[in-house]
């Protein structure tokens, strides 16, 4: 019964580690990545769905990301979508490829990010720290129903605060990576 505990407790966090993760991809850098476009999403033949389920996403340079569409009515939609996304992009079409260059990052930008990446990462300390207030719960009702000891119920709690610590070193590395990323020029 601890060991279902803490694999329960183990998947929560990992699962909210790679959400934060993906949640960092998303913030914006001076750089251009292809992961970037992923949650702008074209309206196409009545359902929206997002760029590269339409288009080919690559990156031309370390400034600038290719759209190029598989279908040649899907261009202008394409362009569109990212417009008005909130990235704040400028899509230029040359023939059948999109052209998305990505602006530079004035140093006040790069400031909001940091507080916006660093509100993501207190987010993901305070749900690491749920899962463990719930598995530790957990123990205490087991305890309650004699299914285990008190030693156990200690030795259940120390590995899943263990837990709790390496998945917010985890998440505070990740952090202090995407900061670096934004202050860098």
């Amino acid at each position: 019964m601890i060991n279902d505990v803490k694999k329960s407790a183990e998947h929560k966090m990992q699962k909210t580690l790679e959400t934060f993760k993906a949640d960092l991809a998303k913030v914006r850098t001076g750089r251009a990545h292809t992961g970037l476009l992923d949650h702008v999403m074209v309206e196409y033949y009545g359902s929206d769905v997002p760029v590269n389920q339409v288009a080919n996403v690559t990156l031309i340079d370390a400034r600038t990301i290719g759209v190029q569409p598989w279908e040649k009515n899907m261009a202008s939609k394409i362009e569109k979508a990212i417009r008005d996304c909130d990235l704040g992009l400028n899509p230029a079409s040359m023939g059948d490829l999109i052209r998305v260059p990505m602006p530079m990052l004035t140093e006040e930008r790069r400031r909001d990010l940091i507080k916006v990446v660093r509100s993501e990462a207190e987010g993901a300390r305070v749900s690491v720290r749920n899962v463990r207030r719930d598995s530790n719960n957990d123990f205490k009702n087991l305890l309650k129903d004699k299914a285990i000891t008190e030693d156990e119920e200690r030795r259940g709690q120390d590995e899943i605060q263990k837990l709790t610590d390496k998945y917010t070193a985890e998440i505070d590395k990740a952090l202090a990576t995407k900061e670096a990323e934004l202050l860098a020029v």
